[in-house]
């Protein structure tokens, strides 16, 4: 007889087998375009690629048309949409996402200011990159600490440390601690 935990590992095991072996070409494809129109500035283009993937919770899809709405690139500038699509994506374990979702939570755009989830999701995303990125996460995640007491770090240290990606429910608020 399983254990709960084994019976939940293999249960998350096989979800990420179907959905890989769900995920199409045509996806694959879809997600080159929308990421090719994104870096040469194509918004609208990106736009129309991307969501479609966001849609089937597609980390980098979310990841990138929450950038869209945070700056307002071919979409109007809008935080709470940024900050949902940024979460739904983090808490897959995407850390271009993880680190944008904490400098949310520093500024408090979309999300209320929160400096110990700002450094738990950016210690996240520095732990889970290399090279320049890492750095670069690891420099927004040590100024964010300037703001904090020992206390709030060991916190948000622990946050990190506890933390495990996840599969998003659907209409779940997940923004919380």
């Amino acid at each position: 007889m399983l254990s709960v935990r084994a019976a939940r590992r293999f249960l998350l095991a096989l979800l990420a087998v179907a959905l890989a072996a769900a995920a199409t070409p045509v996806a694959a494809s879809s997600l080159s375009r929308g990421s090719a129109a994104f870096h040469r500035g194509d918004y609208i283009r990106a736009f129309q690629e991307l969501s479609p993937l966001a849609a089937r919770e597609n980390a980098t899809a979310l990841g990138l048309l929450g950038f869209m709405y945070e700056h307002g690139f071919g979409v109007p500038q809008a935080y709470d949409a940024a900050a949902d699509l940024y979460c739904r994506a983090a808490i897959q374990g995407n850390p271009f996402a993880q680190a944008m979702l904490g400098l949310l939570y520093d500024k408090g755009h979309g999300v209320p200011q929160d400096f110990v989830l700002a450094y738990k999701w950016l210690n996240l995303a520095a732990a889970r990159t290399s090279g320049r990125e890492r750095d670069t996460y690891a420099r927004f995640r040590n100024a964010v600490a300037s703001k904090m007491s020992t206390d709030e770090i060991v916190v948000g240290q622990r946050l990190a440390l506890n933390w495990s990606p996840a599969f998003p429910v659907p209409g779940v608020q997940l923004l919380g601690r």
